[in-house]
């Protein structure tokens, strides 16, 4: 039984898989490993060329996605740990290593990119963005949030991946899960390379991130969202109405209007907060 199960989500990447392999089979020849492609729905020979270097694969008939090649690899692991890893070549089996080597009592161990600018420039505001806003929703800084190259316990991944979506944001939504049930998640730098090939993110993968967080507020921790809301409106509906009040007009319908939707929206951030409370319970 191998200790250690490395996935590789891939999408038509015949050209660097191969070397991708190897180089996990060369820095961790000493361990009981197994390595997963996930060939998700590849138009190329993607998945003879992991099978040739001496990858065990998993193929999807189309294209799902990459948190759906990660559910898939999961469920097909035998490890007690699951390290996800780029097909691309941006991830190394050396900085794979550190993150072996930084298990101990973890439960996730991420690699953190040391270069602050490790994307395109036209998708770092998001970045920064979406890590300020997770950040705030778990009351912790998170140093990257969706880094791919990541150690887990395959039991906590299996438990917890069915509230995961399908694309490129399972990273994001299995940091913010693990860290707001008390998990113990450590980050070990580490140097990425360039990728190979085209990348498959765009702009729309960023707003469906977005989204993503958003729904994940309503999951994970709700009253951190509703609250915040409700009191501001609230104060808004009071500030509007002493004026009116003061005058000897009464309150105001804008007044009424804003501190009746504030009591609203506490009453749904209370359910909702119930209902993420079982929901997570369950798994």
């Amino acid at each position: 039984m191998p200790s250690l199960s490395f996935i590789i989500p891939a999408y038509n990447e015949a050209e660097s898989i191969a070397a991708v392999v190897r180089d996990i089979q060369a820095h961790f020849a000493a361990e009981e490993i197994e390595i997963i492609a996930v060939d998700d729905g590849s138009t190329d020979q993607t998945a003879a060329e992991a099978e040739n270097a001496g990858s065990a694969v998993v193929r999807h008939p189309r294209n799902l996605g990459y948190g759906a090649s990660l559910k898939s690899g999961i469920s097909r692991a035998r490890g007690d740990w699951v390290l996800f890893m780029d097909a691309d070549g941006q991830h190394r089996a050396a900085e794979a290593r550190k993150l072996w080597e930084a298990a101990g009592p973890n439960d996730m161990v991420v690699g953190k990119r040391l270069r602050l600018i490790h994307s395109p420039l036209w998708r770092m505001p998001g970045k920064w963005l979406l890590s300020w806003m997770a950040g705030y929703l778990v009351r912790r800084r998170i140093p990257d949030l969706n880094s791919g190259l990541r150690l887990i316990k395959r039991p906590l991944a299996a438990r917890y991946m069915s509230l995961c979506p399908k694309g490129f944001s399972f990273s994001t939504t299995i940091t913010l899960i693990l860290i707001q049930q008390g998990c113990e998640v450590a980050y070990v730098p580490i140097e990425v390379g360039k990728r190979r090939g085209k990348s498959r993110v765009s702009p729309a993968t960023g707003f469906e991130t977005l989204l993503l967080v958003l729904r994940l507020a309503t999951l994970i921790n709700p009253l951190r969202l509703f609250l915040p809301l409700s009191a501001g409106l609230g104060l808004i509906g009071v500030l509007w109405g002493i004026p009116y009040f003061l005058a000897g007009h009464g309150i105001s319908i804008g007044s009424l209007l804003a501190i009746v939707t504030a009591l609203l929206l506490f009453a749904i951030g209370l359910i909702s907060d119930q209902i993420s409370q079982m929901r997570l319970e369950k798994l």
